[in-house]
């Protein structure tokens, strides 16, 4: 019985965290995505290794519970190196960064086409069902305003409110609800 109960408390120690942690794919698994049954957002974290602001995203807010919750429910989470050497298609467009050994690391050509001419990190983007970028934004951002943001995106509630007003009710008239829908 005790090792019973053993297992139990070791087993809910282990599953706990699973659930706090965004479930990254890569961009070369988001491009192979049927967008003809495609239920999802796409989102696109545009990091480098050097990037101080990407890694403490990394730890304060994609670790939060509830962004994990909503990346991993309404978005096809991607974790992109912006400098990095992926070769894949998006939208018809062939993307390759061919780095010459001992040089700097270079933008990748796929984080100039979506960030265009604003390229800091961290930066995401938010594609549609079709891969048809919606939105981008920059810069670190809190667990919470983060959340509120891609809940803002996901749930249609753009469509409804202006930001500013979002806000305001976002405490008290939408997080019941949208924590209630993610199971939190």
């Amino acid at each position: 019985m005790k090792k019973l109960l053993f297992i139990i408390l070791l087993s809910a120690l282990f599953a706990a965290p699973a659930q706090s942690q965004v479930r990254w794919q890569s961009i070369e698994q988001a491009s192979q995505v049927d967008v003809k049954t495609n239920k999802k957002l796409f989102f696109v974290d545009f990091s480098t290794s050097w990037c101080g602001w990407c890694k403490k995203m990394d730890r304060d807010t994609f670790s939060d519970p509830v962004v994990a919750a909503i990346l991993n429910k309404y978005y096809i989470p991607v974790k992109f190196d912006a400098e990095g050497s992926a070769s894949f298609t998006w939208n018809d467009v062939k993307y390759s960064n061919t780095q010459t050994p001992g040089q700097k690391a270079q933008i990748h050509p796929f984080s100039r086409a979506i960030l265009g001419q604003k390229i800091g990190f961290p930066s995401f983007a938010i594609f549609n069902r079709e891969r048809g970028l919606t939105q981008i934004l920059q810069g670190y951002q809190g667990a919470y305003d983060f959340a509120m943001q891609l809940w803002f995106i996901c749930s249609g509630d753009s469509q409804r409110y202006t930001f500013d007003e979002y806000q305001q009710i976002f405490q008290t008239e939408i997080k019941p609800g949208m924590m209630k829908k993610l199971g939190l």
